[in-house]
């Protein structure tokens, strides 16, 4: 059953059990009704346009024709055309039963019936009946081609009969397989007694063959058949078609001989000058090219050349320059395999050499003699140096300078040590072999001035470092500087080849269109990249650019030689003209990094040098050396390391910590044994004080003076004149006479001391503060014991505390007094605002004296308060007067005032003698009280009235207490 191709696919559903179905549209779509195509071509009629109008066998092979329609099983086992069943290969192989079998009905396919194809028949009725209509409009075809299809399925089916093997493309009896399959090897076989049944097989198998052969042969006769008015055809239009070539081929000829005449009037000799141009053009190249492998043939020559005379960055250079034509220019050229690698090789040995040059350059320069004179040692050379290795990214060339320094500085020490031992007779090199041992020995005086030239070398030996810092800091500034630049540069050359682009673009539209750029634009308004760009490309092409023999630099030299190096040239600091090259290939980061470290190298320099200085120090503090050093040396000591701190400071820009602490910690110790030695010398004069008036030198009336003039300082030391001055009774302070002990006077002198030190060292201030608030509070509480306590009795052996002894304590007291709130003054003055709270011990140690001061009036108004009670007690109102007792009271009054007149001022000795008055009248008051003595003017009051006179007489006889207000009236009991 043939299917017809020109039927329309039927749409298949998703769903696996649906059925086709046809578009439920399919009644408003109308198309023309086709017939089948023909098998073969029409008849030529002459006509080359309408030789073929339908689908040919030969030509459309890929287009689907009615040979493509198949012919299934049953229809063939149903064949009528069989004349008998028996011949069939199915029966006859499987048996009759085969036809007669009922099929059993398989359980997948439902039944079809009529029902199922109800609703195709309702859609396709219309389309049948247009259909019949327009098939009753067409003509029918004619009996040729029914014939001719008739004809084409019978040798169609004819040919089926043939196997398929035969009709293989690729099939050869040279194959084993195909031999076997087309003449099984069976049918040959005379083995046995089948030879009879073979040989009819194998004519059988000949006849079969045969029949095959016949089938072919007689299929190819009737395609010929068909096919030969096309073949006549053909033969026909031959001869036609030869006359057209050979008229075609005349007209070709005459051409090329008309070309020929054109290309040797017109273009042979253009063409002739453009090929010689061009080959002169490339004999300039191949020379250019021969010169510049020349060049990079003396590569190796000049590069040692130029290291021979340190010019390491003019060597990189080359390299660089030499790597990158090899690169581009030279690549692939047999003779240069080798150089690269050898210039890799030369490279690294010169990294080498520069880092070798650059320690050599950083010993001499370190080592060479320390004088005044702070000049860069060779400074083209440091220059060239740094250059080379900051090509060649060696950062970190700035740790050999540093470990060169740390090696100076040891040698500094040493020397300095081995050219003072050298000097000194005292020490014998010999027996005494190491050289700190050697420096124990030296006395304070040489000790001092090796430290001062140490110190001096170390300051011109940092002048020096910091002068080659800054010239290798400004070369690592000026790359920056340069790397800049090239950015802005670049910018600017962005932005200008984007105009440029611009230009170019309506440059070469106008050349497009077939325009000239001088009538696109006037001669004001053509734009300077396009005139430059138009001169260059209207260079006639038979100018002669250069001879042969005299080639000039620019045409020698390649794109990327004359494009590598961009120099610009730089100014040192110190004057040496730098070429900086466009290749540093180093980023700002790492540029700022480097110029950071350096700057912190000069950092470690002091550093190195303060370390250095506290070793020696610490080497010659051993034997406790520096503990021992008066205050006057130790002062000496303390302002010249302050001062070479403070030179260290202002060369090199930050403070180094460790010279200071440790001068601190000296300053500590110095201040702990200046502080014990005062502390153990007032505590002997303490202990040896008798407490008696002392006579006043005139250094320390000049020392009192010089401190109410407002300087607190030791004065001078004055030649020893011929008359030397008396010492004075009394010290006069600010016009008071303040009597004292010698203990005192020293005191005085001891704390002037501690004032004067922190002068000379500041940074002891708060520690001497401490101290000296201590001495005064050392000082208040001793004399409290030895002298209240009744101390001095055991310690120096006194008989007894007088009044005087107490009086004469009191004002040494005063004195003290009087000078804290100058003395706090002069501390406050060097006290940063932030300790003034350590102010508050001269306050507490201000009332601690005033206590005391007044802790020692209250015992003198106690020791006559216990005479009164002692001798007022047995008073008896009785004749004579005045009475024993009241004569007794007044001499003892006497004997008081005696011993602290001159002592205390005349102020305190009034309020001394008006509380000693007034326990007087309190005891007195008592006693007749007791007495039942009354004011009543009788006998007794008179008694009593007449000694009361003669007290208050004998008390305002004394020297300063004449107007002195007794009020004796309060001894009697006032009336109710």
């Amino acid at each position: 059953m043939a299917s017809s191709h020109s039927s329309s696919p039927v749409p298949q559903s998703n769903s696996s059990d649906a059925f086709f179905k046809k578009e439920m549209d399919a009644t408003k779509r109308f198309r023309p009704v086709q017939s089948l195509p023909d098998v073969c071509p029409k008849e030529p009629t002459g006509d080359p346009n309408n030789l073929r109008d339908s689908p040919s066998l030969v030509a459309d092979q890929q287009r689907w024709t009615i040979y493509h329609s198949k012919v299934n099983l049953p229809a063939a086992l149903n064949d009528p055309r069989l004349a008998k069943r028996e011949s069939d290969f199915f029966t006859k192989t499987w048996g009759v039963d085969f036809v007669d079998t009922e099929v059993t009905p398989s359980f997948y396919l439902p039944q079809i019936t009529k029902e199922h194809f109800a609703l195709y028949q309702q859609e396709i009725t219309p389309r049948e009946k247009v259909h019949e209509r327009c098939k009753n409009i067409c003509t029918p075809k004619d009996t040729f081609d029914r014939t001719l299809l008739h004809t084409h399925d019978k040798s169609r089916t004819d040919l089926e009969q043939v196997p398929k093997i035969f009709m293989k493309p690729d099939f050869a009896l040279e194959d084993s397989l195909t031999f076997n399959a087309v003449l099984p090897w069976s049918h040959f076989s005379t083995a046995g007694g089948k030879g009879n049944r073979d040989a009819a097989s194998s004519r059988l198998l000949q006849e079969k063959l045969s029949h095959y052969l016949d089938i072919v042969e007689v299929n190819i006769a009737h395609q010929i058949s068909l096919r030969s008015e096309a073949f006549f055809h053909a033969m026909t239009s031959q001869h036609e078609l030869q006359d057209y070539l050979r008229k075609t081929s005349q007209a070709v000829k005459l051409l090329r001989e008309k070309i020929s005449k054109i290309d040797k009037v017109m273009c042979e000799g253009s063409l002739r000058v453009l090929r010689l141009s061009l080959t002169r053009n490339n004999c300039i190249k191949a020379y250019n090219k021969l010169k510049l492998m020349a060049t990079v043939h003396q590569t190796q020559p000049t590069v040692q050349l130029l290291l021979s005379t340190s010019e390491y960055v003019g060597a990189l250079d080359l390299i660089a320059t030499t790597q990158e034509v090899l690169q581009q220019e030279l690549q692939g050229i047999h003779s240069f395999r080798h150089l690269g690698s050898q210039l890799c090789e030369l490279e690294k040995l010169i990294d080498k050499m520069m880092i070798a040059e650059f320690s050599t350059y950083a010993r001499n320069d370190l080592n060479r003699p320390l004088e005044d004179d702070c000049q860069i040692l060779e400074e083209e050379r440091l220059v060239s140096l740094v250059f080379g290795l900051l090509k060649q990214r060696k950062l970190n060339f700035y740790e050999i300078y540093g470990d060169e320094m740390i090696n100076t500085a040891k040698n500094i020490i040493k020397q300095c040590v081995v050219n003072t031992v050298s000097q000194i007779e005292e020490i014998d090199t010999e027996v005494v072999v190491k050289l700190a041992d050697q420096m124990r020995m030296m006395n304070f005086p040489q000790w001092f001035d090796l430290l001062k030239n140490i110190f001096s070398k170390f300051t011109i030996f940092l002048k020096r470092i910091k002068a080659t810092l800054n010239t290798i800091r400004s070369v690592v500034f000026l790359v920056l500087d340069k790397n800049q630049k090239t950015r802005d540069l670049e910018d600017t050359l962005q932005k200008n080849s984007a105009k440029e682009s611009t230009v170019d673009t309506e440059v070469a539209y106008l050349t497009h269109e077939g325009m000239f750029i001088s009538d696109a634009f006037g001669d004001g308004e053509l734009p300077a990249g396009a005139a430059d760009t138009g001169s260059q490309r209207n260079t006639s092409p038979n100018s002669e650019p250069c001879s042969s023999d005299s080639v000039s630099e620019p045409e020698c030299t390649t794109d990327s030689s004359s494009s590598k190096e961009h120099t610009s040239s730089s100014i040192t600091p110190g004057g040496v003209e730098m070429m900086i090259s466009d290749d540093m290939k180093l980023t700002d980061l790492e540029l700022v990094r480097l110029a950071n470290n350096i700057q912190e190298l000069l950092y470690n320099a002091s550093d190195i040098c303060h370390d250095r200085s506290v070793k020696f120090l610490m080497a010659r503090a051993k034997d406790g050396f520096l503990e021992k050093l008066n205050s006057n040396e130790f002062v000496t000591l303390s302002r010249l390391m302050e001062g070479f701190i403070l030179d260290t400071e202002q060369i090199c820009g930050r403070k180094s910590m460790s010279l200071r602490g440790a001068l601190q910690s000296q300053a500590n110790r110095f201040v702990n044994r200046f502080h014990e030695e005062r502390k153990t010398k007032l505590s002997l004069l303490l202990d040896n004080e008798r407490w008696k008036q002392a006579e006043v030198p005139a250094e320390f009336q000049d020392l009192v003076d010089s401190v109410s003039d407002g300087r607190i300082s030791l004065p001078e030391k004055k030649p020893t004149a011929t008359e030397e001055r008396k010492p004075a009774e009394f010290l006069i302070v600010e016009g008071q006479k303040y009597a004292t002990v010698g203990t005192v006077l020293l005191l005085i002198r001891i704390i002037l001391e501690y004032c004067q030190c922190v002068d000379n060292i500041p940074s002891i201030t708060t520690d001497m503060l401490t101290r000296l608030s201590d001495l005064l509070k050392y000082f208040n509480s001793r004399s409290c014991q030895l002298v209240l306590g009744a101390g001095a009795l055991q310690v120096v052996g006194l008989k007894t505390i007088t009044t005087k002894n107490l009086a004469l304590s009191s004002r040494c007291l005063q004195l003290i007094v009087h000078y804290i709130p100058i003395i706090r003054a002069h501390f406050e003055a060097r006290l940063q605002p932030k300790q003034f709270s350590m102010l508050r011990h001269f306050d507490h140690i201000t009332k601690d004296y005033h206590d005391h001061i007044a802790e020692i009036s209250a015992k003198l108004v106690a020791i006559m308060d216990s005479l009164f009670d002692k001798l007022l007690s047995k008073y008896e109102v009785k004749a004579p007067v005045p009475s024993a007792c009241f004569r007794n009271i007044c001499k003892q009054m006497a004997k008081m005032h005696e011993a602290i007149y001159d002592l205390l001022p005349e102020e305190q000795t009034q309020m001394l003698f008006l509380r000693i008055n007034a326990s007087y009248k309190l005891h007195l008051k008592r006693q007749l009280a007791h007495l039942n003595v009354v004011n009543d003017g009788g006998p007794l009051n008179g008694l009593v009235t007449s000694d009361v006179a003669f007290y208050t007489g004998n008390l305002q006889a004394l020297k300063g207490l004449n107007n002195l207000d007794l009020n004796m009236a309060e001894i009697w009991e006032q009336k109710r």
